[in-house]
């Protein structure tokens, strides 16, 4: 023998329809996000790259440190979308060393 709940304690109406939408729509924001931060760290990147070893000292200072804040929001919009290992993204982008060392370090303006 089965038990059910009275029909008065059921809901009237199905909310499965609207979660989905709406899990749908923060999908698609949290995708968006993680492509804009992506390009932020490939411009990054490229500055850094397109540096010459003759510039003075504290450009590449600048550069560096813009580049660190670049891929730490990268990584953290990313563990916001569930990706927790960084280390493919470290390939893909081709972040430098010396970037990841300064992954998370405020500075004192």
């Amino acid at each position: 023998m089965t038990v059910r709940p009275p029909k008065a304690l059921s809901p009237t109406f199905s909310t499965s329809g609207a979660f989905n939408v709406l899990e749908y729509e923060l999908m698609s924001e949290r995708a968006d996000a993680l492509g804009r931060h992506g390009l932020k760290v490939e411009k990054a990147i490229a500055a850094l790259s397109a540096l010459k070893p003759e510039a003075p000292p504290d450009l590449r200072e600048r550069l560096l440190d813009d580049a660190a804040d670049a891929v730490w929001a990268f990584f953290i919009q990313r563990e916001i979308c569930g990706l927790r290992d960084s280390r493919d993204a470290v390939r893909r982008y081709g972040i430098p060393n010396a970037v990841m060392a300064r992954l998370g370090i405020v500075r004192r303006s």
